[in-house]
Formats: C-alpha cells, sequence, structure tokens
C-alpha cells in the first residue's frame, strides 16, 4: 500500500468513540486477554502492536519495533502518526488518555480513523494499560513529544509536553501486573512467531524485535516484501515443491482485500492457513469454504477443458485436488465478524462468495496462461483420486460397528471393562515384553493396553491407502474407534486419554516420533484437545537400605544422592520398560496418584507442520540443520 493514497483519511480525537468501561478488566482478566497465564500475557503485546499494524494497514506507519526490557519490560515504538491528542468533544479529556482508559475507546468503529483494523479480541491498549503494573505512553505528532504515565490503568499525571519532533509515531512502553499474571516471563520464541506472521501477512513492513534481558542482545528484523508469496515458500522449504513459483493474485472487491497464494509439493497432506485481518482463523471460516469450493470447481472444469478426465469419469474430490497444498488465504475486512470469543473462525456470510468469484476467476486464468503448472497440479490430483479409491478398501478393515463394542477390537488390544470414555485411557506401549508387564500391573477397570510390535509406518512419506495396509496402524486405529483422516469423529472416541509408554533411549524416541506424526496428520483433533499424553517411566531405581526410591533423570539422581548420601546404595538404570515387573511399572509409570505424563500440545499448526516435515520428511539437509541447530537446547539426553 502507497502510504500517500491514505493521506486524506481523517484521524482526530471526535474519531475516537467510547463505547464502555474499563472497571472489570482487572477482576476478570481472562475475558479480556484469555487467561493469566502465557497466552494472556503475550497477548498484552499483541494488542499493543495491532495498534500499530492497524496504522500500517492505513497506510501511515512503515517500521515498528519491539523492545524486550530487563525486568521484562516491553516497548512498542511506530512511526504512524501518532494517537490523537487534542481533547475529545464529550469528555473534555486528551484523546490518548481515552484511549488509554476507556475498554473499546479508539478509532476502529466507524471506518474513518480506520478502514481495516485487526486486533486479537479488539478490546484495544486500554486493557493492557489495566493489567500492568504501569505504561508510559508517548506521542509525536504536530511537532512536539507529549507523555503521560499510569499505573494500574490509571493515569497519574496529566498529558504534558516533554520536547519537540519533526517525526510522528507513537511509543508504549509497560510493565505487565504480577499481581494479575501467573509469570511476566516472556518467551522470545513465541513473540517472534507473532511479529514474523505479522510481516509476512503485511508485505514491506518492517518489524524488529530486540530482547535486552540477558548480556547478549538477541535481534530479529523480519521484513517481506513478497508477502503472503514469501510464506508459502517458507512453508514449503523442507518439502519438494512441484512448481517453482507459487500462484499468486490479489484484489479489492467491494472494500474487501483479497490475496491468495498457493504452492504445490510432493507430499500427501494439504496445509492451507487463513486470516481475516491479520488474524489467524484457526478454524477457518466462510473465506476457506469460499476458497475450498473455488479450488475445486476450477481445477475440475480444467481438467476437463483439456481433456485430462474423460466424459465418462467422475469429479476429482477436493481431496484429492488439495493433497500436497500449500495455500495462505489473506482477507481484509472493514467489517469483521468472528465466532466466539478467541477470534478464530470468520463468520462474515458474504465473503465465501467474494473469496470463491475472486479465487475462480484468477486461478482459471492463470492456469491457462501457464498449462504446464496446470498439467502439474491435475496429474498429482488424478493420482491421489487413484489412492483414496484403493484407500476406501482398506478404510473399511479399520471400521467397528460400535464404539462401545469390542467385537471387531483387534486381537492384541488388552481392553478396559469400563465402557465410558471420559474415564477410560488407553497406553500405546512399545514391544510385547512391556506390554506383558503393563496388562499385568494396570487397573483393568479404566486402563487399556495397545503393544505395538516395532515401530510404526512413517506416515510423513505414504499415502492414505498404504498407511490403512498397515498392522500396526490398522490396530491403533480400530482400538481408538474414532475414524481418521476426513472421517474422523470425536465422538466415537473409545479413550479420552491417550499415552504413549515407549522406552527412554533412542528407538523409544523414534517411535514416540513417529505416533506424534501420525496423530497430528490423521487425528489433529485428539492433540488439539489434549488428549494425547506422553509417559514418563524412571531412568534408575535407588536401594538405601530397605528404602526403594525411583529416579526420573540424571539431574534428580544427582539431587537424591546428595540427600541421602552415596555409600551403602545400589543403582539400577533401566534400559528399557521390560526391564521392570508389573508392580514397578504400575507403581511408577501408570498409578494416577504417582505417575507423570506430559500432555502434548499444539500451540501452533504452522511450526509444528514445519517440525514435522523438517524431522519425518525426505529431506536430510534441513534435518541436519535443525539439530545441529537447537543440540544446545537439549537439556536431557539419553546415549
Amino acid at each position: 500500500m502507497d502510504r500517500n493514497e491514505f493521506n486524506h483519511t481523517k484521524y482526530d480525537a471526535d474519531q475516537i468513540q467510547v463505547l464502555e468501561g474499563l472497571e472489570a478488566v482487572r477482576k476478570r482478566p481472562g475475558m479480556y486477554v484469555g487467561g493469566t497465564g502465557a497466552r494472556g500475557l503475550h497477548h498484552l503485546v499483541y494488542e499493543v502492536v495491532d495498534n500499530s499494524i492497524d496504522e500500517a494497514l492505513a497506510g501511515y506507519c512503515d517500521n515498528i519495533e519491539v523492545i524486550i526490557e530487563p525486568g521484562n519490560v516491553v516497548t512498542v515504538i511506530d512511526d504512524g502518526r501518532g494517537i490523537p491528542i487534542s481533547s475529545h468533544p464529550n469528555l473534555n479529556k486528551p484523546a490518548v488518555e481515552i484511549v488509554m482508559t476507556v475498554l473499546h475507546a479508539g478509532g476502529k468503529f466507524d471506518n474513518e480513523g480506520y478502514k481495516v483494523s485487526g486486533g486479537l479480541h479488539g478490546v484495544g491498549v486500554s486493557v493492557v494499560n489495566a493489567l500492568s503494573e504501569w505504561l508510559e505512553v508517548e506521542v509525536m505528532r504536530d511537532n512536539k513529544i507529549y507523555h503521560q504515565r499510569y499505573e494500574e490503568g490509571v493515569p497519574v499525571k496529566d498529558l504534558t509536553v516533554i520536547g519537540e519532533s519533526q517525526a510522528s509515531g507513537t511509543m508504549i512502553k509497560f510493565k505487565p501486573d504480577l499481581e494479575i499474571f501467573e509469570s511476566i516471563d516472556f518467551e522470545y520464541k513465541k513473540l517472534i512467531k507473532r511479529l514474523k506472521e505479522l510481516a509476512y501477512l503485511n508485505k514491506g513492513i518492517k518489524i524488529e524485535i530486540k530482547d535486552k534481558r540477558r548480556d547478549e542482545i538477541k535481534t530479529d528484523i523480519f521484513q517481506y516484501d513478497g508477502g503472503i508469496v514469501s510464506f508459502v515458500q517458507e512453508l514449503n522449504e523442507n518439502k519438494d515443491p512441484i512448481h517453482e513459483e507459487p500462484i499468486y493474485f490479489e484484489t479489492e472487491e467491494e472494500d474487501n482485500h483479497i490475496e491468495v497464494a498457493i504452492q504445490y509439493n510432493e507430499t500427501y497432506v494439504d496445509n492451507i492457513f487463513t486470516f481475516a485481518n491479520n488474524i489467524n482463523t484457526h478454524e477457518g471460516g466462510n473465506h476457506l469454504s469460499g476458497f475450498k469450493s473455488a479450488l475445486t470447481r476450477t481445477i475440475n472444469d480444467y481438467a476437463r477443458r483439456h481433456d485430462y478426465l474423460k466424459e465418462d469419469d467422475s469429479n476429482l474430490s477436493g481431496d484429492d485436488i488439495r493433497e500436497g497444498i500449500v495455500a495462505i488465504v489473506n482477507v481484509k475486512l472493514p467489517d469483521p465478524q468472528f465466532e466466539g470469543q478467541t477470534k478464530t473462525k470468520l463468520a462474515n456470510s458474504e465473503v465465501r462468495g467474494i473469496v470463491d468469484s475472486v479465487v475462480s476467476e484468477n486461478l482459471d486464468r492463470f492456469l491457462e496462461e501457464d498449462p504446464e503448472i496446470g498439467s502439474i497440479i491435475v496429474q498429482k490430483a488424478i493420482k491421489a483420486a487413484e489412492a483414496r479409491k484403493a484407500a476406501k478398501k482398506a478404510r473399511e478393515l479399520t471400521r467397528r460397528k460400535s464404539a462401545l463394542t469390542s467385537t471387531a477390537l483387534p486381537g492384541k488390544l488388552a481392553d478396559c471393562s469400563s465402557r465410558d470414555p471420559e474415564e477410560s485411557e488407553l497406553y500405546i506401549v512399545e514391544g510385547d515384553s512391556a506390554g506383558g508387564s503393563a496388562k499385568q500391573g494396570r487397573d483393568r477397570k479404566f486402563q487399556a493396553i495397545l503393544p505395538l510390535k516395532g515401530k510404526i509406518l512413517n506416515v510423513e512419506k505414504a499415502r492414505l491407502n498404504k498407511i490403512l495396509n498397515n498392522n500396526e496402524i490398522r490396530s491403533l486405529i480400530t482400538a481408538l474407534g474414532t475414524g481418521i483422516g476426513k472421517e474422523f469423529d470425536m465422538e466415537q472416541a473409545r479413550y479420552k486419554k491417550i499415552i504413549i509408554m515407549t522406552d527412554a533411549d533412542v528407538d523409544g524416541a523414534h517411535i514416540r516420533t513417529l505416533l506424534l506424526t501420525f496423530f497430528y496428520r490423521y487425528m489433529r483433533p485428539l492433540l488439539e484437545a489434549g488428549n494425547i499424553y506422553i509417559a514418563q517411566p524412571p531412568l534408575y531405581k535407588v536401594n538405601k537400605g530397605r528404602k526403594e526410591y525411583y529416579v526420573y533423570n540424571d539431574r534428580k539422581l544427582e539431587e537424591l544422592l546428595n540427600e541421602i548420601g552415596r555409600s551403602g546404595i545400589s543403582i539400577q538404570r533401566y534400559k528399557g520398560l521390560g526391564e521392570m515387573n508389573p508392580k514397578q511399572l504400575w507403581e511408577t509409570t501408570m498409578d494416577p496418584e504417582n505417575r507423570t505424563t506430559l500432555q502434548v500440545q499444539i500451540e501452533d499448526a504452522v511450526m509444528a507442520d514445519d517440525i514435522f516435515t523438517t524431522l519425518m520428511g525426505d529431506k536430510v539437509a534441513p534435518r541436519r540443520k535443525f539439530i545441529q541447530k537447537h543440540a544446545k537446547e537439549v537439556k536431557e539426553i539419553d546415549i
């Protein structure tokens, strides 16, 4: 966007509309920032940065800087117009003070101050102010620098002029309130993930972040003139694209800005990421529906026009056409409507038709102008259709008559007596030996055991028909009862807690990774719901006199030895689960009262997809690079 195109836009005190007061924010912070844990803490930064991004969308901001200072003080600086400082016509206070102290006060509600705006909840910087121990704002505007300080959301002095400046912009510095948040320690990686994403979605804008909390200052700069084209290329960096340049188009339609980037790769999974006004709409919405319908129809029409599909052939399915696709759908709307408090699904009904029309017209033109890429995409979809038909036959072998009967369950499964999924848990155990101990040591009422023989298939390198012909995977699917992929149904889950229990060695880690890759690619709702866990068996058994101690890592072993002394002790190092008898396995790893389990969580789909591709895909070089980069971060490793 050319910022000069927008210079006529009015942004003064009378554009600041007041909708609601601030009283409840400190009492119920979770309602406004999603909680008092890490999510809510980092949301404070996102909210301030989003205000600067809105200035960029309006055409007035080119640079944003985020600084984390000692004490977890955060400063956000932009070179936008600066928040208005003149007196509000109704409240007789400087507009900047109203923006900082009144919930939902800002220039985003009448489409004059901003044509398009984001913000994760739209609650405004006032919530950041309310949840901070202190906050300071500096506004460079009208050749002056204005300053005001707030404590717990309340101004402690009037807005004052502290200097002169020919530049314009806003600086907000704040320290989160430790009385509100469980911790105020910002995670640098979490922040750069969001800032990098924003830079991709707003091509050309420069976003810089610095972490000054340690002697060695960390700095990252994000600026992508290619925008979402660069985004798609990075997502495909560790894959093998089947066409070199991404398909890209953007257009303005009825005051809506639509841009789409597409690039296919050799894999068998689809990754479509959607955004609305810079918000990652994880649950999709009408822009995703419009994109999918247009993609399916356009590719089928193209395939028939060019005789890839004969008259008697059935249409390619949406799944066939999306196999191997990486796509970004980025829309910016004057009045976005989202479902739910967290804004993860776009609800604007008109957007479906707009995106459908834009994608159909532009994609069809692209394919006609570049028939070589058109041929590559259609041929890949035809192969996917052939594999889908083969998979349909294999899938029938995994289906069960009922989620609550055991007549079709795999023979190796030792099921629990409970038929209540909420209290039932399934242990996926490495090897028959450990499986035997687990079956004897478990509580049969609510614990089921499924031993796996060897390593399951790496699903990152196989199509669904091959995956469904793998005996171990078929046993797993049948035992869980949910179906997989597009047919996955959480309501049919036989167990709401699935615990992966493998040996604490390299092979065990590999089996865990193979299982997690399978769950991520074909049963992702289980991961998203937090239903997948990793068991933590002990590494050592220490005896001193009549006392036994179980120790789970080398650091804890050292601490124990310092506590009980090093004389008269015996230490047993468990090389595998099979070395523990049923009683020991129950006491250390399966008893809910004593065991330790790690819940597997997906914080970010883009990052998770990249990691699984890097670790489990065909390319060796990215995997080596990943290991070299992160080796120093590993705290404990089994040799």
